[in-house]
């Protein structure tokens, strides 16, 4: 059940893309007695403030999964504070790297944090319903949208542990450590997405963008590049700047028509900025059946397409014994992933106690491993980069050559060991290497296995490559993010659709193993960037086709009377407001003395003067920075947002933990392996190779 404030919000339509069912209503005994699951947006100090309590809803109902999804999260100093989209966002530190320099910070389109944080509650109640698998007992999941927004900022987390230094709003960039690269670029009639990327993952694209280049009288000071050995994070300034100003004379000089045909045949991952009109009419969403029909208006469907194996396992199986705490212990984790959406994945499952073997190559090393952002970590080495740390957490490293003839002799074994298998490869990529869910599906039909993609492993953009922007540009994200009189901005200068992604997958293999524990069926489930960013959109998708043409609103939100962000005392401090009501507005205006809100915010300290608006019953939170939060924020220090973990390397310091907290379960997250340095325990003690095949395989190469 649903209490009706959040019924339909994309927590209980993630659910109901499952097949719940959606019940509205109050919470009361004979409502909770007969619920598998309660999702509300009190909190248990709320809650209690109404008459319920969680012994209450206990003895009500002891197998009740009970899930809250509040400002602050529960059983903290914070937790009656009021908040908001706006509130949650500065509080969380995104709100602060969203928007130009020379601007106020502005907010993300729409319900950005607010979405992340309920697809991480959707991770956490699957998690929550595999432990009551095994336990027969529900619990407490609580998640804080303002914790949830932290954890996006992983590289400023690094920047300032490791460097003491601060990411800044860089409009159209995004900031990548000590560089902030540039990606939203004019066009002839609007905008498009790219950026230059690292390494083998980039060159392909960054050549094509030169070949193009190079097609036109336009200067090219890309050309003879080996991008092969370019280094987004390390390319001196000046060379940046000459790149950048040629390659924005460039698109100026290209249509979205362009773009959208010419730029997608030479896959110079560019992509159009979209607008909602765009996306109802995509071809590509069309294809994959995405759409579903509510009151004559096309909306967002399935979160993810979950396809059941055409066999069963040859029955149920029940969960095995935990071997490590955490709603997951038990759950065995073959990992495939590369960069941030299937790295994250895997990360949720280990941190909640799945057992993860990474499989990794040294001779295709992931982006993680090789981007150099703090000051602690070197080109030349695969194991000093916190980054990687900090995606990677409660893993095991296998190094092997998936490309070797002889690698299927350690897979297999381990293919029948794993439960779940997950990957982020470039769709068919898996069926290149004979690991399609094809053919592991045939012979290991129990499994569950999650790929994760752009686009998705079907439809005419299937084998089109993409990076995060490319999901919110193209969901109409990007162009609703910044100021009406301005060019849009990143809306986040900090991952969304990477990080939101692995919620999803996470949530859906959960779904996916609880069923075939229950059923004796696995099955595969295709996760869409692309397609999660569209729903977050919904709003969005809904106003295009009912007279309400979309626009950027800066920090505006239509369900708010008014909202800003407004100036503290001190360079670049802000705070940021939100009023729902005339109450709140004259509340306000009484604090103000009827003066400008501007002219009185500005003599106050930032952090004294949100403290006293929250005293005052009004919706309010600082700006903060990375310094703020890892240094002074009670709520993220409470809710042990970032974990000291040691690392051989860079010594001990405070990861980011997987932002759900539960009643029952007791997790207990690791650091993240060297590359490979679990090899010889793995191939031999669960591959159950010979030593002396083990040494064999080292010598070929298959180990690397």
């Amino acid at each position: 059940m649903a209490l009706d404030a959040v019924a339909d919000r994309p927590l209980c339509r993630f659910l109901e893309s499952l097949g719940a069912e959606i019940r509205r209503g109050q919470i009361d005994e004979p409502a909770v007695a007969g619920a598998d699951f309660l999702v509300e947006n009190l909190g248990l100090e709320r809650l209690y403030d109404v008459g319920t309590t969680r012994a209450q809803l206990d003895a009500w109902n002891p197998a009740l999964i009970h899930v809250s999804v509040t400002h602050f999260g529960s059983g903290g100093t914070r937790s009656r504070w009021r908040g908001s989209e706006l509130v949650s966002s500065a509080m969380g530190g995104t709100l602060r790297l969203t928007g130009q320099p020379n601007r106020r910070p502005v907010k993300e389109a729409l319900d950005a944090c607010t979405f992340h944080a309920e697809m991480v509650a959707a991770a956490g109640a699957m998690a929550a319903y595999y432990s009551r698998l095994k336990s027969g007992r529900g619990q407490h999941v609580d998640v804080s949208i303002q914790e949830v927004a932290f954890s996006r900022n992983i590289s400023g987390v690094l920047a300032w542990q490791f460097d003491r230094r601060k990411l800044h709003r860089a409009g159209g960039a995004l900031n990548y450590g000590k560089v902030a690269v540039k990606c939203i670029w004019q066009l002839a009639d609007g905008w498009c997405f790219h950026s230059l990327m690292t390494g083998r993952f980039g060159a392909p694209a960054n050549q094509a963008l030169s070949d193009w280049i190079d097609a036109t009288s336009l200067d090219n000071p890309l050309r003879n590049v080996d991008w092969q050995r370019y280094n987004r994070s390390t390319l001196d300034a000046a060379t940046r700047a000459k790149w950048e100003k040629a390659i924005a004379a460039f698109f100026l000089s290209r249509t979205r028509e362009e773009i959208r045909v010419e730029g997608r045949q030479r896959g110079i991952n560019a992509c159009v900025v979209e607008e909602p009109a765009d996306v109802l009419a995509d071809a590509h969403l069309e294809a994959r059946g995405f759409w579903t029909q509510e009151k004559g208006c096309k909306l967002p469907g399935h979160f993810a397409v979950l396809t059941p194996a055409s066999t069963p396992s040859g029955g149920a199986d029940t969960p095995a014994a935990a071997l490590r705490s955490g709603p997951l212990g038990g759950i065995r984790v073959l990992d495939f992933s590369w960069a941030l959406v299937g790295s994250i994945t895997t990360k949720i499952l280990g941190d909640l106690g799945a057992d993860v073997i990474k499989i990794e190559s040294r001779n295709r090393p992931c982006l993680s491993r090789l981007d150099v952002q703090v000051a602690a970590s070197r080109p030349d080495e695969l194991d000093d980069k916190p980054w990687f740390a900090h995606l990677n957490t409660s893993k095991r490293s296998l190094a092997l050559d998936l490309k070797h003839a002889e690698a299927m002799a350690v897979i297999e074994p381990l293919l029948a060991w794993a439960d779940i298998v997950v990957e982020n490869f470039s769709p068919g990529t898996m069926d290149k290497l004979g690991l399609g869910y094809a053919t592991i599906g045939s012979r290991h039909p129990g499994i569950v296995m999650a790929s994760g993609s752009v686009f998705g492993q079907t439809g005419p953009l299937a084998a089109e490559w993409g990076v995060d922007g490319t999901g919110g540009a193209l969901s109409g994200r990007t162009l609703l993010t910044g100021w009406p009189d301005r060019d849009p901005v990143i809306p986040g200068a900090v991952p969304y659709g990477d990080v939101i992604v692995p919620y999803v997958m996470a949530a859906c293999v959960i779904a996916g193993l609880a069923c075939q524990r229950k059923h004796g069926r696995g099955c595969h489930i295709d996760a869409s960037m692309y397609e999660i960013c569209v729903q977050q959109m919904t709003a969005a998708i809904r106003a295009a086709q009912t007279g309400s043409l979309p626009q950027r609103l800066g920090n505006s939100d239509p369900n708010v009377l008014h909202q800003d962000v407004y100036p503290a005392r001190g360079e670049d401090r802000w705070v940021a407001i939100s009023l729902f009501d005339e109450a709140d507005s004259a509340r306000l205006s009484e604090l103000t003395g009827g003066r400008p809100v501007e002219e009185w915010t500005g003599e106050h300290d930032n952090h004294q003067l949100a403290a006293l608006l929250q005293r005052e019953g009004i919706a309010a939170g600082v700006v903060q920075d990375i310094e703020d939060m890892i240094e002074k924020d009670v709520s993220l220090s409470e809710r042990g947002a970032l974990v000291d973990l040691p690392h051989p390397n860079l010594g001990n310091f405070g990861h980011v933990r997987t932002p759900i907290g539960f009643s029952n379960d007791v997790v207990s997250p690791y650091r993240a392996p060297a590359i490979g340095e679990h090899t010889q325990e793995l191939v031999v003690d669960i591959a159950g190779t010979s030593a002396a095949a083990y040494s064999e395989l080292a010598a070929k190469g298959v180990l690397n």
